[in-house]
């Protein structure tokens, strides 16, 4: 039967088919889903501007948007946050809620609480504005204390309720509606000295610490909590009441971790033919970072002899360790008056890295891996300190910050001990992005501007304010934006503030462009043909043909300059197509976890960690139907941070009947 569908028709069709015989009948009826050619599309513009003063962007496609005559302006939505270092302040509680009561959580707890408190002493503003975050909960404008998984409903591919990641959402703004809890100071001293209890009691009779009870000392968990423990003493962060329990248990710990590095120099001298080009490794460089917030430490012999002799190998031979190791290394020759070859380090570190505008500066080949000393956030926190104390480079301090406070944008600091060395770095190393009071204002168009400035609904703390514009009162040229930011005190140039402004239309399917942020995605169509060398791939290209019964692949390539979480990756289908793969499942390819989930017009991706790189994903359909069909764009976006989303063009397929 042949219907003619009204334009912009999309509510489903009952038909229903009735066989007769004299007095007996029988008859069937079923509906027929009826899906519009047009949809809803949101492209974004990632807005960035470091120090302050004004910046342009330009939102190319909505300046040019009049050239489609079917495209109909839905929302112009914007969005800024003026000091997203605030973020960090809101992580903290993370390292409270761990359920896991092993000897690095347990530190981590007490660390939390006693950064929280040395943060608030610093800067009496937080306890202002965690206050006014309380109020505003209660007055049931949450906004602050919202997890970034559930913020922007609206401008995000799916509803929140319908991904795998609902929990994580819930989880991250308990985290931040517990911040209250972590400033409480009658709370904040019952936590602390409930940590350290438990603490001392996960640590041995030979001063090592066990990662769980009952298992052996870790020699890396000890160097971890006494590192931990030296940063506090510099910070004078360490409360009085609990100043002589945490030197007894540093001690202690020294006393075993000196005994364990003894054992290794013992061994390597016996099993080493050539003492002299020994590489010191990563764990008793460790071991001397660690020892270097001690400076008061009296070695005995055997111990100085030890140490002296680690300490010249990682001087010698410091280009051949990794770099978390160049940095901790760097940092043990500084505090030692070693400073020439510390500089060297530092200058070296500086050639190796890259620096982005739009990133900051980082080190390409930290890539994460199985090794504690491979951790990117880590390393990152690592050079921070080592420029800041080594370098005294203020401009790469703030470079640094910038590339650490961005992964927050996308990504959730992924352990509570990359959030303990995140929240240090940032919050008392380097200028202090907290004392910042900067202010953003939004321009819109050429002649009669439109101006948001987020008045009095703006955050408190993270200055975030959100707005919209209604389709009718978005005009093309809404696409020339100016950001201004200003400040009551002078801005570090390195200090970042970020937004997006998000452009929402519909648009016929086959009429939608390509649009990309840092993400990107391409969507192309291949033949499989059996032949006598096997099956073959050809492109399906402007022009071709289809036959009902041709087998084609689907071939969606996503691109990131970043590491992001929780992308959804949805790729429509044509109506005339049916699916191979019906059964939604977990799957890994090509180094890359993901969850496939077939649906009725489309095949959705859940990727809950997607590293920097491209990647390809396939699956395969079924030709069954003649005539001619859109086949739909693939989407991708950042489910943390909206404003990062792209979208593949609109294609068409024909197929004639066999």
């Amino acid at each position: 039967f042949t219907m003619t569908i009204p334009y912009n028709f999309n509510r489903p069709l009952l038909y229903r088919i009735v066989a007769k015989a004299g007095t007996h009948s029988d008859g069937e009826e079923m509906a027929l889903p009826v899906l519009t050619n047009r949809m809803l599309v949101t492209e974004s513009l990632p807005l960035q501007v470091k120090g302050g003063g004004a910046k342009n962007f330009t939102f190319d496609k909505l300046l040019h948007s009049e050239k489609s005559p079917s495209l109909t302006h839905h929302a112009l939505t914007i969005e800024y946050s003026s000091n997203p270092a605030w973020y960090a302040v809101q992580s903290l509680p993370y390292l409270t809620d761990y359920p896991y009561e092993c000897a690095e959580q347990l530190f981590n707890r007490f660390y939390a609480n006693a950064l929280a408190a040395s943060v608030a002493n610093s800067n009496p503003k937080i306890k202002q504005y965690f206050e006014k975050w309380q109020q505003d909960s209660a007055n049931g404008k949450a906004g602050s204390l919202l997890s970034n998984l559930e913020k922007n409903q609206e401008l995000k591919s799916i509803l929140l309720e319908e991904t795998p990641w609902v929990m994580d959402a819930k989880n991250e703004s308990q985290q931040k509606k517990n911040i209250a809890l972590l400033f409480d100071l009658t709370r904040q001293a019952k936590e602390l000295e409930a940590s350290i209890n438990k603490l001392k009691q996960s640590q041995t009779d030979n001063g090592g610490f066990v990662w769980f009870s009952g298992g052996p000392e870790d020699r890396y968990i000890t160097q971890y909590i006494v590192t931990g423990i030296g940063r506090l003493k510099k910070l004078n962060a360490i409360p009085a009441s609990q100043k002589v329990m945490m030197d007894a248990m540093a001690n202690s710990a020294i006393n075993y971790l000196d005994q364990q590095m003894r054992k290794d120099y013992d061994n390597l001298k016996k099993r080493s033919k050539n003492l002299a080009a020994y590489v010191t490794d990563d764990l008793n460089v460790q071991y001397l970072y660690a020892m270097s917030y001690y400076p008061e430490k009296k070695y005995t012999p055997k111990i100085a002899e030890a140490a002296k002799y680690y300490t010249a190998q990682a001087k010698k031979y410091w280009l051949k360790n990794s770099k978390y190791s160049q940095a901790m290394i760097a940092l043990v020759l500084q505090r030692q008056k070693e400073t020439k070859v510390s500089t060297a380090i530092m200058a070296s570190l500086k050639e190796r890295s890259v620096i982005s505008e739009s990133l900051g500066r980082y080190w390409k080949d930290v890539q994460p891996s199985y090794y504690w000393y491979q951790a990117p956030v880590e390393t990152q926190v690592l050079m921070i300190e080592a420029f800041d104390e080594v370098a005294r480079d203020n401009n790469a301090v703030g470079e640094l910050k910038q590339w650490l406070l961005l992964q927050k944008q996308t990504t959730n600091w992924r352990t509570t001990k990359a959030t303990a060395d995140a929240c240090y770095a940032l919050l008392l190393r380097g200028n202090n992005w907290l004392a910042a009071t900067p202010s953003a204002s939004i321009s819109l168009g050429n002649v009669s501007n439109v101006v948001f400035d987020g008045g009095e609904a703006k955050e408190s703390g993270t200055g975030y304010f959100k707005s919209v514009v209604q389709g009718a009162d978005v005009r093309p040229d809404l696409g020339n934006i100016k950001v201004n930011i200003t400040s009551g005190t002078k801005p570090d140039p390195q200090q970042i503030s970020w937004g997006a402004v998000y452009w929402q239309y519909f648009e016929n399917l086959d009429r939608i462009t390509g649009a990309t942020t840092p993400l990107s995605i391409k969507k192309t169509l291949w033949i499989e043909k059996n032949t006598a060398k096997g099956p073959t791939l050809t492109p399906v290209e402007d022009g071709t043909t289809l036959k009902m019964g041709d087998k084609l692949t689907v071939r969606v390539q996503l691109s990131s300059d970043r590491a992001m979480e929780y992308i959804h990756v949805k790729d429509m289908r044509a109506s005339g197509t049916e699916p191979v793969d019906v059964i939604s499942a977990y799957q890994w390819k090509g180094g890359l976890g993901f969850y496939q989930s077939t649906r009725d017009a489309a095949t959705n991706f859940f990727i809950s960690y997607l590293p920097k790189g491209t990647y390809i994903f396939e699956y395969n359909l079924f030709v069954n139907q003649e005539g001619n069909f859109s086949v739909g764009v693939s989407t991708a976006q950042c489910m943390y941070a909206p404003e990062f989303s792209a979208h593949s063009e609109g294609i068409r397929i024909k197929v004639k009947g066999n």
